[in-house]
């Protein structure tokens, strides 16, 4: 049995305290005068045409503290070679810290050039004008759907206006351990791709003594695994204008039920340690896990782990998957000529490195360039080649302000409760859609009128 302490998420109240004051200190610094951030993207939009100015450094910041970080470096430090006068400087921090910092660094003046950002996290940014609209931008760079694509673009706009600029797209796929099913007599011809040959392989390996598809109960991967199963069930998370919660509906409860069965019928444990799914899965323990392309790189650098990856296996009724993806943006500047010229200068780095995304393929992401995409070069990274085929299929966390929190401290809580067996799946997603709720007319109170 794996200890079940480490899967507990924190306490409803804790988490929801947690948003009240996270969203108090976003919203700061928006009391002051607001900067006219059209004017500054207007500026920005120069830059399109190159930079000829006095030499400038840029900072850039990032969350990419694990394998993700040397690939991004070495893009910085040949766009630095290639560049004589602009250099670009990466800062690092955590996710979690990097969307605390990021605002708070923006309203006093001493925020980055160029950012990256999650798409679930555009929208929360633009309400706070902590980044600029990019549609003068991207049209001066000629830039549109079709350099991508319809989900990818689409994925950048919040309330009519562009935010991002894709440069990847990071969804789940089906992880599966070679070594674990040859040990139990099966080859890839075994491998699942719906939900019947899912559970045959499962049984078949109960049977053989492994539990082949441990269930985690905390985001990464139940949550994500949830998300996947809920859009396969034809479901939604939260209504398109972000007034309620709608994971609670019986696509809601299939998907939280099929989650659960695979607990009850003894193909996972019981309660799942934090990563103690993919451990086991290094560890040769466990069959198959929902993970998202970042782990690639990871597994690769496991002796003797022999893996491979498929789309994830289509357990409702129609295909599906989580993902997200990270963007470019452009945070607002200090209306000073220094900040002019390093805005046009920063569409110069934004332009490149969107342009090169097929090097930062090798990080583990599948590049959000169409070319980059239907390149040779591309294909021969198969596992990157593999999770691409998803792409058509990928669902993006919808453009809400502030949702992500939202779904942080009701809905994580409510599969958390029912995958460690707490509670039954309807009655947790209906006590997290109400407090759900609640949040979210707090969110339209404080962002109605915030752009």
């Amino acid at each position: 049995m794996v200890r079940g302490d480490a899967g507990r998420l924190p306490g409803r109240r804790e988490l929801l305290a947690g948003v009240g004051a996270t969203a108090g200190l976003l919203l700061l610094g928006c009391r002051g005068e607001p900067v006219d951030v059209r004017e500054q993207a207007a500026i920005a939009a120069g830059g399109s045409r190159g930079y000829a100015g006095p030499a400038v450094e840029l900072s850039f910041w990032t969350g990419f503290t694990g394998g993700d970080r040397p690939p991004m470096q070495r893009l910085i430090e040949r766009f630095n070679r290639e560049h004589d006068n602009i250099a670009v400087r990466m800062s690092v921090t955590r996710w979690g810290d990097f969307y605390q910092k990021l605002p708070a660094a923006v309203d006093s003046e001493s925020g980055p050039d160029v950012a990256v950002m999650h798409a679930d996290q555009l929208a929360t940014g633009a309400v706070h004008r902590t980044i600029l609209p990019l549609d003068e931008v991207t049209e001066a760079l000629g830039l549109g759907a079709g350099d991508f694509s319809e989900t990818l673009w689409a994925a950048g706009v919040f309330r009519g206006r562009r935010y991002g600029v894709p440069l990847d797209v990071h969804p789940l796929g089906l992880y599966y351990n070679r070594g674990v099913l040859a040990g139990a007599g099966l080859g890839d011809a075994a491998l699942p791709r719906s939900r019947r040959d899912y559970l045959a392989v499962l049984e078949h390996l109960r049977q053989r003594g492994i539990q082949g598809s441990w269930v985690s109960p905390v985001l990464f991967t139940g949550g994500l695994m949830f998300q996947s199963l809920l859009w396969q069930e034809g479901g939604q998370l939260f209504s398109e204008d972000g007034a309620r919660a709608m994971f609670n509906s019986e696509a809601g409860v299939e998907a939280l039920g099929f989650m659960i069965e695979l607990i009850r019928r003894g193909y996972s444990p019981r309660d799942v340690g934090q990563d103690a799914d993919s451990i086991a899965f290094t560890n040769n323990r466990n069959a198959f896990i929902w993970n998202g392309i970042w782990m690639i790189n990871s597994y690769r650098a496991v002796p003797g782990l022999r893996w491979g990856v498929l789309p994830v296996p289509v357990v409702g009724a129609q295909r599906a998957v989580w993902g997200n993806a990270h963007h470019l943006v452009l945070p607002r500047q200090p209306s000073t000529g220094a900040g002019q010229r390093r805005l046009r200068a920063s569409v110069v780095f934004l332009a490149w490195l969107s342009e090169h995304s097929l090097e930062w393929a090798r990080a583990g992401t599948v590049p959000a360039r169409r070319a980059a995409r239907e390149s040779a070069a591309f294909r021969r990274m198969t596992e990157q080649a593999i999770f691409a085929e998803q792409l058509p299929a990928v669902r993006f966390p919808p453009a809400i302000a502030g949702v992500d929190s939202v779904r942080a401290s009701t809905l994580d809580l409510a599969v958390n409760e029912a995958v460690l067996l707490r509670a039954a799946p309807r009655e947790a997603l209906d006590r997290a859609a109400r407090e759900a709720d609640a949040l979210l007319a707090d969110n339209l109170k404080k962002f109605a009128r915030a752009l």
